[in-house]
């Protein structure tokens, strides 16, 4: 059994962000796939056992669940002395680009996403049009900072954020398929 076991769906940015901090640290993990398309996550079982937000990622460890990636990428910072600042200062400026992530690029380009990708009708051109041109507008302040700057928060690989990793290209076959389960690491680490 892994230290570490991940809660998480292929599809889901914020799940990615989870496990590439877990393949990035080089910990014992695995994954638990939760199948948020048939509804698992709105089941009471599931908000009563792992998650009362009825959202992945969750994170277990030593008895511990937590939820909300940020949160995660914080956690396993702490716990193996990688990628989460080597002072006060540094630290804050990472959260500053977690939250800035999770405000700017995750709300929108997620949204967007799932509609290009996960909803059977046609979506309205005019919502698409403003998710994008929102998620434009925070990748210029990215590429901005990032031009005078080798790393989003701090300037060390020990110190550097996987903030805005965010979720990779998604194929163009049925969600859940075993391209989309391929696309987060399964397991890494002693076995």
């Amino acid at each position: 059994m892994a230290e570490y076991k991940l809660y998480c769906m292929g599809e889901s940015g914020n799940s990615y962000k989870a496990a590439l901090m877990l393949a990035l640290t080089g910990v014992d993990w695995e994954a638990v796939w939760v199948d948020f398309f048939n509804g698992e996550t709105r089941q009471a079982r599931f908000r009563e056992s792992v998650s009362e937000m009825g959202e992945v990622p969750v994170l277990e460890h030593k008895g511990e669940r937590l939820s909300q990636s940020g949160v995660i990428l914080d956690y396993l910072a702490e716990r193996t002395g990688q990628f989460g600042g080597r002072n006060a200062q540094e630290r804050r400026e990472i959260w500053r680009w977690i939250l800035f992530d999770n405000h700017k690029f995750t709300s929108y380009l997620a949204s967007y996403r799932f509609l290009r990708a996960f909803v059977p009708q046609t979506p309205d051109p005019n919502v698409l049009a403003f998710l994008k041109g929102r998620f434009d507008a925070a990748a210029a302040i990215v590429d901005k900072h990032l031009a005078g700057s080798k790393f989003i928060a701090a300037d060390s690989t020990r110190s550097r954020s996987s903030v805005t990793t965010g979720p990779r290209p998604i194929p163009t076959s049925t969600p859940g398929s075993s391209e989309m389960r391929r696309a987060v690491p399964v397991r890494h680490g002693s076995s």
